[in-house]
């Protein structure tokens, strides 16, 4: 057995491929992916009704989008969120609480599909350039919530910043969609 490691070794290196496997990079979008599709942006990229928890239960008490994605004119929102996540943490609050509109709903999407609608200014807000989508991402008080939960509410798998680090390194690299989310 002696004699045939060299052997092995040589014919490895000769043929220009590491003895070690190696780990293809990751595509620019996964890391932005790992945060927008955590459940903190899911619960309220949706339909007709927002989710709660890590486990997308349907909000109770039961609410709908509205016409608008503040409810219904009978129970809009900002009737139970307000400015802040309430003093026990159980009611979690921005000013501007509400769903997504519809063009941006996530929900049943891949991680390709997110990407390419985060891409299109038809369903990403009217944002038109990869800089836009970065801004929106920094300054939005909704997605800046994310951070900030409340009371038993799990976070974004990166940081904000790392976030942000990783929209700037996505657009940079023209804003791939890998195949296969």
């Amino acid at each position: 057995m002696s004699r045939i490691a060299p052997f092995i070794a040589v014919v490895s290196l000769a043929s220009g491929r590491s003895a070690t496997a190696q780990t293809a990079e990751p595509a620019p979008f996964d890391p932005v992916a790992r945060v927008v599709m955590h459940p903190r942006c899911m619960n309220c990229h949706q339909d007709e009704s927002p989710r709660q928890t890590d486990g997308a239960t349907i909000h109770r008490p039961l609410v709908v989008r509205g016409k608008d994605g503040h409810g219904a004119p009978t129970q809009p929102c900002q009737t139970c969120h307000q400015a802040t996540n309430s003093a026990d943490g159980f009611v979690p609050g921005v000013a501007t609480w509400h769903l997504a509109p519809l063009s941006m709903k996530w929900e049943g999407r891949t991680k390709v599909q997110i990407c390419e609608e985060l891409k299109d200014p038809a369903r990403n807000g009217g944002r038109r350039t990869g800089e836009a989508v970065i801004e929106h991402m920094k300054v939005d008080p909704l997605v800046l919530w994310a951070w900030a939960p409340g009371k038993d509410r799990s976070v974004p798998p990166l940081s904000h910043e790392a976030f942000v680090a990783a929209l700037e390194v996505w657009v940079r690299a023209g804003m791939p969609c890998q195949q296969g989310g």
